[in-house]
């Protein structure tokens, strides 16, 4: 039988073919591209580059925590010379370069290491030594030979391939290892990359099985260094984390360690001795229970060439020893800032000061020196502590306390903020913080020279940046008598005068006048007028407040107290300090 099929059933077969046969050739054709593709985009560059090239002059790269860096090295005659400015940000940020002595200067708890520029003479603690290579500037930039520093500083230097680059290990460093898996079944070789990507062109070939310091991530690949200082990325994939190693470092054994003086199962109680022109004739000075620290006002600076003025007594410094008390000479400035900025300024100028200072301390038989610098330009900060860390290791060599006063902190530049308190308080061994004064002689309005809020607040900022282990509470003995006097214009005139306890005491029982307890400053309060228009006001220094003071060394676990001055106290006031203590809380 012969059938014959319509358009409509033969028609969709003839066209059917052609249709299918383009699109499979279509995704064959997709497959094969993206294959490529995907090949070419995964495909290992084989490329192999020298992360180190030959030399180019004396500098040459170098390679610390994985990274490679330039321009931070100079390899001369075998000899590691590193950027004076990268030491400062890596190493530590104290070594200091003087400019008036052309000098790089390294201190440390026990060191004053001075290098100049260009000589190989150096000086160490004063004495002279030979380095194999002088501090060298070039270009604008200072570099530092690293054969003095390495029994400084837990830091090591190795020179690389053919003197192409220096290796800088870190030690007492912990460091992340890793070992290296095999890539596949065929090869157990491993290789490191420029970047963290197949495409990036290989340093250096590792096998399965070799360790790695591992110092970062990117991209999921491993920043990876060799124990020869060739860094570079390797897949994650192909690293199994394997503990951590640290490299000790052993520093140079030193002949003692200073341990700074404090009494035993107590508190520093030191009062300052206020030295005019003369000593005070100790025979007059009453017993005073519990202070173990007497500080008097000695020394000062006399010129720009750092002179120091002398008005000390080994006379008072024998009757001081024979009661028990340490003897802490007071070193100020003068309270001069241009006197002051002269000698901070100039090496030569510091090194005079501190040789006096320890020829003075060993004349006098001194246990200690506490620095007062005051009114300083805030562009002498760096250079105040430059100084203290040059002048401490000096007087810890002869067992000598160094200390140093600060006041709280404040927006004014002359009276706060030129002290780098925390600076300060790593070299020294216990700062004063002077509490006082919140209302100075001149200030426009009356006021407490010390309230116990005011004391407070400033003695938590003071303990942001210093350990409360070294820091002393300042208490003063006096306080100020202020005078409000109504002028004819109708404006008040005020002005006032310091005074001591026992003076302001017997002026109000003169007058009748009974004190009273002001909640706001923690401190008695009396207020006397002589006239419908002259009013006199006074915020007193006396148990009340003085007890609050000490509550304030106990919360906060302070080192101890220091008063200004002897003999504006009362004469019972001293049993009364001690009491209170020696109270437990």
């Amino acid at each position: 039988m012969n059938i014959e099929l319509s358009p409509r059933q033969a028609g969709p077969k003839r066209k059917r073919r052609p249709v299918i046969l383009i699109f499979w050739i279509a995704l064959v054709l997709s497959v094969l591209i993206s294959s490529l593709v995907w090949y070419l985009l995964h495909k290992p560059n084989d490329t192999r580059v020298d992360v180190f090239p030959s030399r180019s002059g004396d500098a040459v790269p170098a390679v610390f925590q994985g990274e490679i860096i330039e321009n931070i090295v100079l390899l001369k005659e075998g000899e590691v010379l590193l950027a004076l400015d990268w030491l400062q940000q890596r190493v530590d940020p104290s070594i200091f370069w003087d400019e008036s002595s052309q000098s790089v200067v390294v201190t440390t708890e026990d060191k004053v290491l001075r290098m100049p520029n260009q000589q190989v003479e150096a000086f160490l603690n004063d004495k002279p030594f030979e380095l194999r290579f002088p501090v060298v500037q070039e270009e604008d930039r200072i570099y530092v030979p690293f054969q003095p520093l390495d029994k400084i500083y837990p830091f090591q230097v190795q020179v690389l391939q053919d003197d192409k680059a220096v290796l800088i290990r870190q030690l007492d460093y912990p460091v992340q290892m890793g070992e290296l898996l095999p890539i596949s079944e065929k090869t157990d070789q491993v290789s490191i990359r420029l970047d963290a990507s197949v495409k990036s062109p290989i340093v250096a070939d590792l096998k399965a099985g070799d360790r790695v310091e591992i110092h970062g991530e990117k991209a999921g690949w491993y920043l990876v260094q060799t124990g020869d200082g060739i860094s570079g990325f390797i897949d994650k994939l192909h690293v199994k984390l394997s503990g951590i190693d640290i490299r000790t470092w052993k520093p140079e054994e030193r002949e003692k360690s200073f341990t700074a003086w404090n009494p035993l199962g107590g508190k520093i109680n030191l009062t300052w001795e206020h030295v005019y022109s003369r000593n005070p004739d100790t025979g007059e000075i009453p017993p005073m229970p519990g202070v173990n620290v007497v500080s008097p006002t000695w020394f000062s600076l006399a010129d720009e060439q750092g002179s120091i003025m002398n008005k000390a007594d080994l006379s008072y410094v024998n009757w001081a020893h024979n009661r028990g008390y340490q003897v802490w000479a007071l070193f100020s400035n003068n309270f001069d800032p241009d006197l002051t900025h002269a000698v901070l300024q100039d090496f030569d100028r510091r090194q005079n000061v501190i040789r006096q200072l320890v020829e003075l301390a060993q004349l006098y038989e001194l246990d200690g020196i506490n620095i007062d610098f005051e009114n300083v330009y805030l562009k002498d900060k760096q250079s105040l502590v430059q100084f203290v860390r040059e002048l401490t290791p000096y007087l810890h060599e002869q067992d000598l306390v160094v200390s140093m006063d600060v006041t709280i902190k404040s927006q004014s530049e002359r009276w706060s903020m030129f002290y780098d308190r925390k600076a300060l308080a790593d070299v020294v061994d216990y700062i004063m913080v002077m509490t006082y004064d919140e209302h100075w002689a001149t200030t426009p309005k009356a006021g407490s020279v010390a309230s116990l809020p005011w004391v407070e607040n400033g003695l938590r900022g003071v303990l942001e940046e210093v350990p409360s282990h070294k820091l002393l509470l300042g208490i003063p003995f006096y306080t100020r008598l202020w005078t409000e006097a109504r002028q004819e214009d109708g404006t008040v005139k005020v002005s006032s005068k310091a005074y001591s306890m026992p003076y302001i005491e017997s002026w109000l029982k003169e007058r009748g006048v009974e004190p009273v307890y002001d909640e706001k400053t923690g401190q008695m309060y009396a207020e006397y007028k002589d006239s419908p228009d002259v009013t006199y006001k006074v915020w007193l220094e006396n148990e009340t407040s003085i007890r609050q003071r000490l509550e304030l060394v106990k919360k906060y676990d302070l080192a101890g107290i220091a008063s200004w001055r002897r003999g504006f106290e009362r004469a019972d006031i001293w049993p009364f300090i001690k009491k209170e203590m020696e109270k437990r809380p």
